[in-house]
């Protein structure tokens, strides 16, 4: 398992820099994690069992760790549970490109660092390639190697891949993967690859004003086991203080959301799906369209319904949208 961490996020950090930083306002770090550091390179024992088959109990699939942090090539554990996908999804174009499928997995769901695509239409998958290619698309944070990677694709994807991989992501469903907990205390946690990982016998830590999102088997999310979701530890109260500002504005500091989202915040038209999201994930962009590091065709939208809320609000509203069905 440490071979195929090791190795993945080696090539990630090869790959990708924190080059593309837009704004020196200082962002929630809780939102935006960032590795520390470089992975040292394996031991001869890890590299040895780099090579050692591995399986998961639902699967019939075989990858080693070596396969499995290969950016190129998509650990696809369940085949039968997808469409077949396309090669701009499965396998990428070297060196620029790598495989859709790779961040976001096979069946689109995403991870905390990166975009779930499942269940968003095929026109608004491909207007954000545009707007990260174009530079409309950046970050408030400091950016690590999930968001630079996604700008290096965006930037040399051509329109016949950005059209297939639309497609194939538009027309999967997403489904219910986080579990939100409402929490004083969080396990202590450590960031690899971009995303918050427990440590194991560390104990706990006060939560405080964030949302800490881990997985809920990190041996599995290491094997990009599509079926192993996350907890988001979210402070006490926030759902309640969420769901007043999701559904209600409280008073006027903001709209329903549903205006816009739709009644259910499963989407509406042009407008994307948000419930049931990363609620990481989501508190990057609304961050990021608040402080405009985001500017594309639907965002300027957003920035007034954002304009008064505080960062506890944002976590309020993200924890409660996470919680619901998606």
């Amino acid at each position: 398992m440490l071979a195929a961490t090791g190795l993945a996020a080696m090539l990630l950090f090869a790959t990708h820099s924190r080059c593309y930083a837009s704004s020196p306002r200082t962002a929630p770090s809780w939102a935006f994690p960032i590795s520390p550091s470089p992975t040292p390179p394996l031991s001869a024992r890890a590299q040895a069992q780099a090579d050692v088959p591995l399986q998961l109990p639902a699967s019939s699939q075989h990858f080693t760790a070596r396969q499995i942090a290969d950016l190129y090539a998509v650990p696809d554990w369940y085949p039968q549970s997808h469409p077949p996908m396309p090669p701009i999804v499965a396998v990428g174009h070297k060196p620029a490109v790598m495989a859709c499928g790779y961040c976001h997995l096979p069946d689109g769901q995403g991870r905390p660092e990166n975009a779930p695509l499942a269940g968003l239409t095929a026109a608004y998958i491909a207007e954000q390639i545009t707007e990260f290619r174009t530079g409309q698309r950046l970050s408030v944070g400091p950016v690590g190697a999930p968001l630079a990677g996604m700008l290096s694709v965006a930037r040399n994807l051509d329109a016949n891949d950005t059209a297939a991989a639309a497609d194939y992501f538009s027309k999967l469903r997403y489904h219910k993967w986080i579990r939100v907990v409402e929490a004083r205390q969080v396990p202590r946690t450590h960031v690899v690859g971009g995303m918050y990982q427990t440590i194991p016998g560390a104990g706990s830590e006060p939560l405080g004003d964030r949302i800490i999102e881990v997985p809920e088997n990190t041996e599995r999310t290491e094997l990009r086991d599509a079926r192993s979701g996350f907890i988001a530890y979210v402070p006490q109260g926030s759902l309640t203080r969420g769901a007043e500002l999701v559904r209600h504005g409280a008073n006027g500091r903001t709209i329903r959301c549903a205006i816009c989202h739709g009644a259910d915040l499963r989407g509406l038209a042009s407008v994307p799906p948000i419930a049931g999201r990363s609620p990481s994930y989501l508190m990057r962009q609304l961050y990021d369209i608040k402080f405009a590091a985001r500017t594309g065709l639907w965002t300027a939208l957003m920035r007034e319904p954002l304009a008064k809320l505080s960062n506890s609000d944002l976590v309020a509203i993200v924890a409660y949208v996470a919680s619901l069905p998606p």
